[in-house]
């Protein structure tokens, strides 16, 4: 992948979103007119939904996009790896669920990860049932489906997108899909990217420890992890660390990290 302008990467703001909630969902970041391409070919597409990224022009076309290219590169790097893709559709009054699952098994990289970009080519209102992902569970690793015994946790988010908006989700984000239930098949592009290079400094590192970003990880504590939100908010202020390419960066509570040495 060619590396894009600056101006396309990923703001530190942007980053630090991800860091704490292990998704970024930029809102209608592909243009209309490609929006209604890949709509209407995916209404018409006989396949199966793992060859759709190979048979289809216009998903690459929107995936060269710069600005979709920049916020890729500030996830992965200039040289990531095909991992996979599929086109998932769940048809008009399919009124059940997913369980709740993270699209990997238990991965031994300490903060390494792949990216997933979920691409709506057509409004996903609430009541169509957008994905739903849990905020801040990026960290907590679990194997696949070990957490499908969970189904309503405090904080859990539908992304409910406008034609044309993609949601970059951490692999490890616990998330699942959901009942339709409109008269209208919803359809959701998935692409995940493993990183071609170290995952540091990949994205607009200007402003990275400025007071405003700093501020965002002071707020950085999930309702879901009751008694150890704090050990969750330090291992984001590690991932931060990580992400930064800035071993003494400290958005840690209380400046926890400098405080135990590390």
């Amino acid at each position: 992948m060619s590396s894009v302008d600056k101006k396309h990467l990923l703001t530190a703001r942007q980053m630090a979103d991800f860091a704490i909630n292990g998704y970024l969902k930029l809102d209608e970041l592909v243009p209309q007119e490609l929006n209604e391409a890949a709509y209407k070919e995916q209404r018409e597409f006989q396949g199966s939904g793992s060859v759709y990224w190979n048979e289809s022009k216009v998903i690459r076309d929107i995936f060269e996009l710069p600005q979709v290219k920049g916020a890729l590169q500030s996830f992965v790097g200039q040289y990531p790896v095909y991992d996979h893709s599929f086109m998932h559709i769940v048809r008009a009054k399919h009124l059940k669920g997913q369980f709740y699952h993270a699209d990997s098994v238990i991965d031994t990289r300490p903060f390494g990860y792949d990216i997933q970009a979920f691409y709506f080519s057509h409004d996903a209102p609430d009541e169509m049932g957008p994905t739903l992902v849990l905020p801040g569970s990026h960290l907590r690793k679990v194997s696949n489906g070990s957490i499908a015994r969970y189904k309503n946790i405090v904080g859990q988010k539908r992304m409910v997108s406008k034609a044309g908006t993609i949601g970059f989700l951490h692999h490890g984000i616990w998330h699942c899909a959901q009942p339709n239930y409109t008269d209208q098949t919803r359809y959701v592009f998935k692409l995940r990217l493993r990183p071609g290079q170290e995952q540091r400094g990949l994205f607009n590192t200007d402003d990275y420890n400025s007071p405003e970003v700093r501020d965002m990880f002071k707020k950085a504590y999930h309702l879901w992890c009751g008694d150890e939100a704090r050990v969750n908010q330090i291992q984001i202020a590690k991932f931060w660390r990580f992400l930064c390419g800035d071993d003494k960066v400290d958005t840690s509570f209380e400046g926890a990290l400098t405080r135990m040495g590390q």
